[in-house]
């Protein structure tokens, strides 16, 4: 392994295939099992969870006791190991002959963890496995097709900096590519037009008027890659929910009619466990007055009842979790279900009501008055603390700006949902009115709001 290979693995931390433990220990034998019973994986001895060195030597008895441990799973593991720098590298490739045990019992990778599995997941993993949709080679698509803006916009999200690393090298290290050819996955999330190679990678907002489906006044179709529906996704959830505001102490702080942390979790769940085989689908957000609803094709995965919901960790799409789980928009070990809930019963709403056919489909009752407090929309606060009219884009603008001084026309055109021409042109009606006003270079200066 190259020095800058090293280094970035570091630099990016633990995930599916990545594990760090500071000393070597007889448990490790767990994390050898995971990993061929996943997609393969690189255990490093001498390296703490805080990705610190603190070293770790090859000696022939610690080479004695790896290769024992890979004889004693079973099936027995074909493993590799050297030493790199101060670090113990041992490499596990997928196993052929799942499932592998070792002396504790069955254990897979979830997101950056090594999990005991259950007989009944034990059954669904591989009594019943096939490879999932974002596994496949897409021979349609070449390298020059990858965004080099997204690759950066998610290692930023992801806080890891790189120099002189290729496309290739980092959609290699993030399981989106193999032996030089991208994966599906690496298509929806790296493509500069995934929908056209994957035609149904898009996702569809939209809010009624009423409680019913007949009047549409505002509806956003994001074809674009995964993090780009993500983040729309809850600017426009955002954009049509109310809040309340409190006083506690000195501070005010400002409440949304529905705990935005829920609905985070229920936009990752949709696009984590979506079937991306189905065509002709789409992920689907529906605002009414009376409830949110947010709806993904494929139903459960296989295995999986809606009386396990919650208790099962099965991921369809593992690869695309743990790349969300890495960004810190979901939570290890399937507990999202279960997250919504608790966040829920806190600000003492009812529980999300959950259908499951050939969709799944989760619902969030809305409530427009909540203790007598009143509520307003979200960015309206922004217009009126300026004294102007502004549109739904503009004071999107402003509220992003607000929360990020330094942020690019990139990064509001993906959180907003319009095009990087488009910002550009409200920040020009914004500038003209006096509003906003840049200080210092494109690089390395802020943007200042200079009326409040």
């Amino acid at each position: 392994m190259h020095k800058k290979e090293l280094d970035f693995i570091l630099e990016q931390g633990e995930g599916y295939t990545i594990e760090f433990k500071e000393k070597f220990t007889p448990k490790i034998d767990e994390d050898m099992v995971a990993f061929a019973n996943t997609k393969g994986g690189i255990i490093l001895l001498g390296v703490k969870d805080n990705r610190q060195i603190i070293g770790e030597t090859l000696t022939n008895e610690l080479k004695a006791k790896i290769n024992t441990l890979a004889r004693n799973c079973k099936p027995s593991l074909d493993i590799s190991f050297y030493q790199t720098e101060s670090i113990v590298i041992i490499k596990v490739p997928e196993g052929t002959s799942k499932p592998y045990s070792c002396g504790n019992g069955y254990y897979r990778r979830l997101d950056g963890t090594t999990q005991k599995m259950h007989h009944e997941e034990i059954k669904v993993l591989f009594n019943q496995y096939a490879p999932p949709f974002e596994e496949f080679i897409n021979k349609e698509v070449s390298w020059k097709e990858i965004a080099k803006e997204k690759i950066l916009l998610y290692l930023k999200e992801i806080n890891v900096s790189i120099k002189n690393r290729s496309a290739q090298d980092i959609l290699a290290s993030l399981e989106c590519s193999k032996e030089n050819e991208i994966k599906n996955v690496g298509v929806l999330f790296f493509a500069k037009e995934p929908t056209h190679y994957i035609r149904q990678c898009r996702m569809t907002l939209v809010a009624f008027k009423g409680t019913e489906r007949t009047i549409i006044f505002d509806r956003v179709d994001v074809d674009d890659d995964l993090l780009t529906q993500f983040n729309q996704a809850i600017f426009f959830i955002k954009k049509h929910l109310n809040i309340r505001s409190e006083i506690r102490g000195v501070n005010r702080y400002d409440i949304y009619e529905i705990p935005i942390d829920a609905l985070r979790e229920a936009v990752v769940n949709a696009i984590v466990h979506r079937d991306y085989s189905v065509s002709g689908t789409s992920i689907m957000v529906e605002v009414y007055d009376d409830r949110i609803s947010i709806v993904n094709p494929g139903g459960l995965a296989k295995g999986l009842s809606k009386k396990t919901l919650g208790t099962l960790s099965i991921r369809r799409n593992p690869i695309i979790a743990d790349l969300f789980f890495r960004m810190g928009k979901m939570e290890r070990m399937g507990t999202g279900i279960k997250r919504m809930k608790e966040a829920m019963k806190k600000e003492k709403l009812p529980s999300p009501q959950i259908e499951v056919d050939t969709f799944f489909k989760i619902t969030f009752l809305r409530t427009e008055n909540r203790g007598g407090k009143l509520v307003e929309k979200v960015g309206e606060g922004v217009g009126e603390g300026v004294g102007e009219k502004l549109t739904l884009n503009q004071e999107g603008i402003l509220n992003q700006i607000l929360q990020n001084k330094q942020i690019s026309a990139i990064e509001l055109s993906s959180l907003i949902g319009i095009s990087q021409r488009k910002i550009e042109e409200n920040i020009k009606k914004l500038k003209a009115k006096g509003l906003l006003k840049r200080i210092g270079p494109d690089k390395g200066g802020h943007w200042e709001i200079t009326k409040k």
